[in-house]
């Protein structure tokens, strides 16, 4: 849950701007429904008047009015009056600008008039002046337990009739009012919607702002993993956390933005108006507020362990699926089709039933809410209308109170919603966090070391050995050798004799476990990655393409190369005659992975690729297994020629592929067999005289045999077969 607010936070001056938007917004929404009130109370049942005292009373009823005033108050009422004999129709008392403008002044005489207001009220209607004593005694008993909601209408009916015994237009009063009132509300309500419509604009700008960056940031990371992080997190996995599951982070921001800081400040606003609105029924909201809390905590505790599942399951989904499609025609051609659709099946089935069970538990929610919500309004109008029967509440207060309790209710209601989201976005920010935080066993370091400049090309292996992350023995022993420039190294060895794992050790795909591997007197793993890898020319053992052109796949590696240096490199790779055949030549689509072309015409591309960056290092990763003889033979007489300053080194199956090698390394079981050319190799290294013998008639190896012993009888000079390494 902390990594959602961390992503969404780092954008906090956006998250600043909504807050505030927010604050407004909700003001209008809290502010409608005491307008609401005031329309009905005021502009309905009151006709438009509001005034509890009369800002306007003939001298007549002003006369009447003091009779019931006690004399020690008396002065205070006709000091608040100023005598008008021009604006109405009869001599006038008119309420002083001082008073009216200060509240406290108009709230005490208030309290002084009403008693006797809603006196002279029942004089009017009908009472008899010789019970006036007898009346203000009662009415002075029973003042105090009267509601103050009985006291106010009293009041307002009585400046109702004072203003209509001036001759006011009480009608023109009520439409003013309404009209007035009316137009605040459409305001607010205008005022609300342009903020609602800002702030979700400001949040889908920061929702879409943090998937991007997110998804930058898990790219730029899986990019800089090594091949131990591979391991730790499948290929599968990796795609759903960079596409659905910050999807998942990138909806729920949104949400966040718009619900989760909303819904408090309605709910609270929502409150504080309860209260000022009818504190006697505050316990209903309680009881609503009790209600959904539990209903929020049971779903909580069913659906989240399922929510955490259902990512893993999506994970394995995608897996699944993309092992299928990716080796579709294998499947086709063992007729395993059913035993895939039924492997697809259980993975399919497993999400789909975890899916029906948490959208089942979230589906109960709303009916609950509805339950809620309509059991607090009938509630709300029970006790509302024995509150309105007992004098204690208006309609108006009634009606207001219903509706800040649904919108406090529904502030509970949006976060009941969030929580189908949130517990699989929480989940979601873990896994993507998982891989922002993991820590790449392979880094540059912190001041990185130069490659000599007098050598170029110089590799040295001295006593390096290496194990596989959570192996138990070690899959390289002791491997020493020297490669330099304008020499071929080649590696042969059985299959599972670690010569592909000696070549990744190069790029710095993995780090040695013991000894050090040098290039021009630099230990690799005290040099920039990117320096290194610049250095080098590295073909795969299985050929990779990316989608676009071929000529786009021949510059990968030198995009500021030219078409001269583009057309010479697939020349040496034998590609020219392939490419220039097609219609479109050197600009003739590559799809996906290079499924539209032949694995010879994607190895060929594949060094041609190597061979347009100009390395100082070549490495082939049996990257001629692809070819026929005849191009295996043309290609490297061709490569031999280009690459006379540089060093060569060639994993290889064939004995063919690398017999004219200046050096050659025997690995068997992971450890040096043996070391030197083909000659010396066929007298000297059983293992290498099994697999040559694997694949060369007996003629051919006596031949070879016949031509070593010949050259070394001949021979003289005693050449240096190691060269001293730079540790």
């Amino acid at each position: 849950m902390k990594n959602l607010f961390r992503y969404a936070s780092e954008h906090w001056k956006a998250l600043l701007a909504i807050t505030v938007i927010l604050f407004v917004q909700a003001y209008c929404d809290l502010s409608l429904p005491a307008y609401t009130s005031d329309i009905v109370n005021v502009g309905i049942q009151q006709g438009g008047v509001e005034d509890r005292i009369p800002a306007a009373i003939s001298a007549d009823k002003m006369e009447q009015l003091l009779l019931f005033v006690p004399e020690k108050d008396q002065s205070t009422v006709t000091d608040a009056y100023t005598e008008d004999d021009g604006t109405y129709d009869k001599k006038a008392y008119v309420l002083r600008d001082a008073v009216s403008e200060d509240s406290e002044e108009a709230e005490r005489i208030a309290e002084i008039l009403q008693g006797p207001m809603m006196l002279a009220s029942g004089i009017e209607s009908g009472g008899d002046m010789a019970d006036v004593s007898d009346m203000t005694v009662q009415t002075g008993e029973k003042l105090k337990e009267m509601p103050d909601t009985i006291l106010e209408q009293a009041s307002v009916a009585y400046v109702k009739n004072a203003y209509r015994d001036l001759g006011m237009d009480m009608d023109g009063i009520q439409i003013r009012y309404l009209l007035v009132t009316g137009g605040k509300m459409a305001g607010l309500a205008l005022l609300g919607m342009t903020a609602s419509i800002l702030v979700g604009f400001l949040a889908s700008r920061v929702g879409a702002a943090t998937g991007r960056d997110l998804r930058s940031r898990v790219f730029h990371k899986v990019v800089g993993f090594s091949n131990n992080e591979f391991d730790r997190f499948s290929t599968a996995s990796l795609i759903t956390r960079s596409t659905n599951d910050i999807q998942q982070i990138q909806l729920l921001t949104v949400m966040l933005l718009r619900i989760v800081l909303y819904a408090p400040i309605l709910a609270i606003g929502g409150i504080i108006q309860v209260f000022q609105t009818n504190v006697s029924m505050s316990w209903i909201i309680a009881l609503a507020v009790v209600l959904i809390a539990l209903v929020i905590l049971v779903l909580f505790a069913v659906a989240m362990p399922k929510f955490k599942i259902l990512q893993s399951l999506v994970d394995k989904l995608n897996l699944v699926t993309r092992e299928i499609l990716t080796g579709l025609p294998v499947i086709r051609a063992f007729s395993t089709q059913k035993h895939e659709e039924e492997r697809f099946d259980r993975a399919n089935r497993e999400l789909t039933r975890t899916n029906l069970f948490v959208n089942r538990a979230m589906t109960f929610m709303m009916p609950v809410m509805m339950l809620i919500m309509n059991g607090v309004s009938v509630l709300i109008m029970w006790n509302g209308a024995h509150g309105i029967s007992d004098g204690r509440m208006q309609v108006g207060d009634m009606m207001a109170f219903i509706q800040y309790t649904m919108q406090i209710i529904m502030g509970f209601l949006m976060l009941c919603m969030l929580s189908i989201m949130l517990p699989r976005a929480a989940v979601a920010a873990d896994r993507v966090e998982e891989v922002l935080s993991s820590r790449t066993a392979i880094r540059d370091p912190e001041n990185p070391e130069a490659f000599d400049p007098d050598q170029k090309g110089v590799l040295c292996f001295n006593h390096v050995s290496f194990r596989y992350p959570g192996a138990d023995e070690n899959a390289l022993h002791d491997i020493t050798f020297t490669a330099r420039p304008g020499k071929t190294t080649a590696i042969i060895g059985s299959t599972g004799s670690g010569k592909s794992t000696l070549v990744n050790l190069i790029p710095r795909f993995y780090d040695v476990s013991e000894g050090v591997i040098t290039l021009d007197g630099t230990d690799i793993r005290r040099a920039s990655q990117r320096d290194l890898r610049d250095r080098l020319g590295f073909v795969p053992q299985k050929g990779v393409l990316f989608s676009g052109d071929i000529a786009s796949n021949i510059l990968f590696g030198c995009p500021d190369g030219g078409e001269k240096e583009m057309k010479e490199a697939a020349e040496i790779a034998q590609a020219s005659e392939f490419i220039e055949a097609r219609e479109e030549g050197y600009h003739s689509p590559v799809a996906q992975g290079g499924t539209n072309v032949s694995g010879g015409q994607k190895q060929r591309l594949s060094i041609a690729r190597a061979v347009a960056k100009h390395p100082e290092v070549f490495i082939f990763d049996d990257s001629f297994s692809a070819l026929d003889f005849k191009t295996d033979v043309t290609l490297r007489k061709a490569l031999r020629e280009k690459t006379k300053d540089s060093t060569v080194l060639i994993v290889a199956q064939r004995i063919s592929t690398i017999m004219s090698a200046d050096q050659i390394i025997v690995l068997d079981d992971g450890r040096m067999a043996g070391k030197g050319t083909h000659r010396e190799l066929l007298e000297n290294c059983e293992v290498y005289r099994q697999i040559a013998a694997s694949q060369l008639s007996e003629s051919e190896l006596n031949y070879h045999e016949e031509s070593g012993k010949a050259a070394a009888g001949a021979n003289t000079v005693t050449e240096e077969t190691e060269v001293k390494c730079n540790a």
